[in-house]
């Protein structure tokens, strides 16, 4: 039979291509790109790619194609489409060329973070780009493995001003996490019109007209369904039956697997093999085939057939070939195939696709093969590929025979899915491992790990308190550091009220002492004596606690040291709290823990607020950001609403509170109280204030955390609001926690707390007290505002030009800061008095965005946009894009211009 030429402009779409075109075009002028092809199975979305990269001229083609037997394999994905620059891996910098060398095994065997591995490949495809532009294609984008698919997907939302595109081809764009965020280039079967026209030259002279009637039905539109049918088509052509069948898909499926039903029987067991074998490989194809007493010549006659070719590497016709032959052969086959290319593969280079073609050619269990799926899963862990060790360690489990070893290898699978974040898969997991004999030792680890799961889904009090029930079996020094983290999760996530008071008392209860004290034993003792005892009993735990961890900060660990930070802020000890958060977010930079980054850079700038750099807060809250986007987690919102409250921008404050509790977001009820105490006593609304931190407190009366720092808060709040008998509670603990810890950040605040309620007392020199307690401290922002606090009631005094003086350094402090409202309040008290306030010059950073301030201040502190870019996981263009906006706002053309402005 002749087959005529299909002709590309119905089955590559014409409309379509220009949109790939207009991609890789723009790629070639620095304007990089992605794209995702979508729809079912043969309707020609790598007909449009092949035939829209085909044209390109002067481009470096780099491809990959996902396959559904690897899918579990780690960095399948990557190891193809990088392999052939991975030469310029040369000119990256340290971590990311070391991170890309532990993913193709070049190097030593670590365990790199998925966004510096992100990183690195967006590294070696942007030094690759300086040659000649990029175009990445990745095929069956469905497919790919999730460690690959995490990395491209960064790269391809980060190539806006590289010389770079990607284009993604998949089936069910929805289900595959990151694509669906990326610009989509939707398929849809061709109408009548193409459809007959493909069909027609397609199909064999003198073809029957209801013959090509029921071909055009049965295809459905779908340019490979009408190609295959032509193929077969006779006079008689009758599809098969419709049994089940919902789409042209399903169709095809039928099609091809009777096309190797009539293949010579000798030759049916090659296709299988060539199915199960992913890479194309013919010499392990050929060697596999000599195992089984097959020859391997006989795929000849299956590529004659059309199912396949043969070249450099085979290739099916259609991955709904492979998919289909595979899945039609008994299983029996499939497992002589499997063990073939097992023995086939070269146990010294490819060690997991070996262990993974032994899995799935054993019958029942097997112990060997079980070890040595426990060996990849171990393997693709210090790699860093969560997700594959669990589908490894999955597999051993199901494979292992001894029950106990087989429930421990079914959990140890289970926590590697939670990490990968995929709780209802762990716990499945779980629940098969729970019905197998297990020690009492097994037990409470999977009852350990299934409230750890529902904790993880739910985020609940109810979840948080079983966690804690559970911990009662594990041993003290693993019991301790679960504690500790329950109990950080209720304090922040805790909207029961009385139910963090009785966690905490059932956690003391539990949780032996032990000699010495380590510091997580200190800083659990800390917090649960802050929330449990009154303040002057609990400030000695919170000291020691502060003491040890702060002399341990290197190895306490980075999240643990964000709870130092927290004790430090309760304590007001400014000097420690500049010290520990600095020195937290340089270890979590050079560890490159970037988990712990972003809560890191937020406890920073909460410090940053403290002393009055708020535009340095404004920048490591925006890094955070970057960070838990480039992550793509949800970021904590805390620290951004406090910020808000101290600049006085209420439009923000409203946006963000509404996001609290969303989008698996915690409540952060703590941090939502102060920030509304703070922005509404800026704002002059005290009653608003006032309410916000009575909340506040009512929660710590009900047994629930709180803020201390509201305390002052609310003190302002009912001295202005007239409503002074509403803050005895408050005035009682800035006095207790002055007396037990008489630092001067905390006398300051007693001392303001007693001159705004002016009890008989002497307000002047109280107020002047507290000036020069907070002088003595880096809290900047707070000596600003009891100056504000002293220039009204000299204002009310009648002593005018003596409140003058204070409300303009007031209003000078604020100003400069940012602290917006602060410093319109401070202007009003002015003109109260008779003078205008100084107008300040419009702040040429003003019109920055967050993103370009940050740049600003890095580069002109003297880091390059390699470095800015490492630090923000852009691109050096980027950056380089970034600064030319900076310096046309600023009106300066130079770095060396930019390290003079007032950054």
């Amino acid at each position: 039979m002749t087959r005529r030429p299909i002709p590309m402009q119905f089955v590559a779409r014409q409309a379509e291509r220009c949109e790939i075109d207009r991609l890789v075009t723009s790629a070639a002028a620095g304007r990089g790109g992605a794209v995702v092809v979508a729809g079912e199975a043969g309707i020609g979305k790598s007909a449009l790619v092949d035939t829209a990269v085909g044209a390109l001229d002067g481009f470096e083609v780099l491809r990959a194609a996902g396959t559904e037997f690897e899918q579990d394999l780690l960095h399948g994905a990557l190891h193809q489409l990088c392999a052939p620059v991975l030469e310029y891996r040369l000119g990256l910098p340290t971590v990311q060329r070391r991170a890309l060398e532990a993913v193709f095994g070049l190097g030593e065997q670590t365990s790199p973070e998925p966004l510096t591995v992100g990183l690195a490949v967006l590294g070696l495809l942007r030094e690759a780009a300086r040659e000649r532009p990029v175009c990445c294609v990745v095929d069956d984008a469905q497919w790919i493995d999730d460690a690959s698919r995490q990395a491209l997907v960064f790269v391809a939302r980060r190539v806006a001003v590289e010389r770079i595109g990607v284009v993604f081809a998949a089936r069910d764009v929805a289900s595959v996490a990151g694509l669906a965020a990326l610009p989509r280039l939707p398929l849809a079967g061709l109408n009548d019109e193409d459809a007959r026209a493909v069909l027609g030259a397609a199909a064999h002279a003198g073809l029957d007209a209801e013959v090509f009637d029921r071909i055009l039905a049965e295809a459905r539109g779908n340019p490979l369904a009408l190609l295959e049918f032509a193929h077969d088509a006779g006079p008689f052509w009758v599809p098969g039956p419709r049994r089940g069948r919902a789409s042209a898909v399903d169709a095809l499926e039928e099609q091809f697997v009777h096309r190797v039903e009539q293949l010579p029987s000798v030759t049916r067991p090659l296709v299988v093999l060539a199915a199960a074998e992913p890479v194309g490989d013919l010499g392990l194809l050929r060697r596999a085939a000599r195992l089984l007493g097959l020859d391997a010549a006989g795929l000849a006659v299956v590529e004659s057939a059309g199912l396949l070719a043969l070249g450099p590497r085979l290739r099916f016709r259609h991955p709904l070939v492979r998919s289909a032959v595979y899945a039609s052969a008994d299983p029996g086959t499939r497992r002589r195939v499997h063990g073939a290319l097992a023995e086939a593969t070269d146990p010294e280079t490819d060690l997991d696709r070996r262990a993974w073609h032994r899995a799935h050619a054993v019958v029942g269990v097997d112990e060997d093969v079980a070890a040595e799926l426990e060996r990849s899963a171990d393997r693709a862990r210090l790699r860093g590929g969560v997700a594959a060790a669990a589908a490894f360690m999955e597999r051993a489990g199901q494979l292992t025979p001894a029950s106990d070893r087989r429930a421990g290898r079914l959990l140890t699978a289970a926590q590697l899915r939670l990490q990968a974040g995929t709780p209802a898969a762990a716990r499945a997991l779980v629940s098969q491992a729970e019905r197998r004999p297990m020690d009492e030792h097994g037990r409470a680890e999977a009852r350990l790990l299934r409230a750890r799961v529902d904790y993880q889904l739910a985020h609940s009090p109810q979840a948080t308190a079983t966690l804690v029930d559970v911990v009662t079996e594990l041993a003290p020094d693993q019991a301790r550091e679960t504690y500790l983290e329950a109990l950080v999760a209720f304090m922040y996530n805790d909207n029961q009220p009385g139910r963090l008071q009785e966690l905490g008392a059932q956690i003391r209860k539990l949780v032996p002492q032990r000699e010495p004290a380590q510091p997580v034993d200190l800083l659990l003792d800390a917090l649960l004596d802050q929330i449990m005892l009154p303040v002057e009993d609990a400030v000695p735990a919170m000291r020691d606690a502060v003491t040890a961890c702060r002399a341990a900060a290197t190895s306490a660990g980075s999240w643990r040291m964000n709870l130092v930070c927290h004790l430090v802020i309760d304590l007001r000890d400014d000097e420690v709290l500049e010290e520990i958060s600095d020195r937290q977010v340089e270890v979590a930079r050079r560890q490159g823990a970037l988990a712990t980054l972003p809560q890191a850079l937020r406890y920073e700038a909460l410090t940053r607020i403290a002393v009055g750099r708020f535009d340095d807060a404004a920048a490591g809250l925006a890094e955070a950001r970057a960070v838990d986007e480039a992550a793509g987690r949800a970021p904590l919102l805390g620290a951004e609403l406090i910020y808000t409250g101290f600049r006085g921008d209420i439009e923000r404050y409203r946006e963000l509170r509404e996001l609290l509790g969303r989008g698996g977001r915690p409540f952060e009820t703590a941090a939502e109280h102060y920030a509304s105490a703070v922005l509404y006593n800026g704002l002059g609304d005290y009653e608003a204030a006032l309410d916000a931190a009575l909340a506040a407190q009512h929660r710590r009366q009900a047994g629930s955390y709180s803020a201390w720092a509201v305390y002052s808060e609310l003190v302002e709040a009912a001295a202005r609001a007239g409503r002074g008998e509403d803050a005895v509670v408050a005035l009682d603990h800035l006095e207790a926690l002055a007396r037990t810890n008489p630092v001067p950040w905390a006398v300051a605040e007693w001392l303001q707390a007693r001159a705004l309620l002016g009890r008989g007392e002497d307000c002047e020199a109280l107020y002047r007290g507290a000036i020069d307690r907070f002088a003595q401290t880096r809290v900047r922002v707070l000596y600003a505002r009891a100056r504000l606090t002293y220039g009204e009631w000299l204002r009310r005094e009648n002593r005018r030009a003596e409140a003058r003086v204070e409300l303009r350094v007031a209003h000078d402090m604020l100003s400069h800061m940012g602290a917006r409202a602060f410093a319109e309040r401070a202007a009003r008290e002015l003109r109260a008095t008779g003078e205008q306030p100084h107008r300040h010059g419009e702040n040429p950073l003003g019109g920055l965005t967050a993103q370009e301030r940050l740049i600003a201040e890095k580069v002109a502190a003297g880091a390059t946009s390699k470095e800015v870019a490492a630090m923000l996981f852009l691109s050096p263009r980027t950056i380089d894009a970034h600064l030319r906006n900076v310096y046309r706002k600023l009106g300066i053309s130079s770095r060396r211009q930019l390290r003079t402005m007032p950054l």
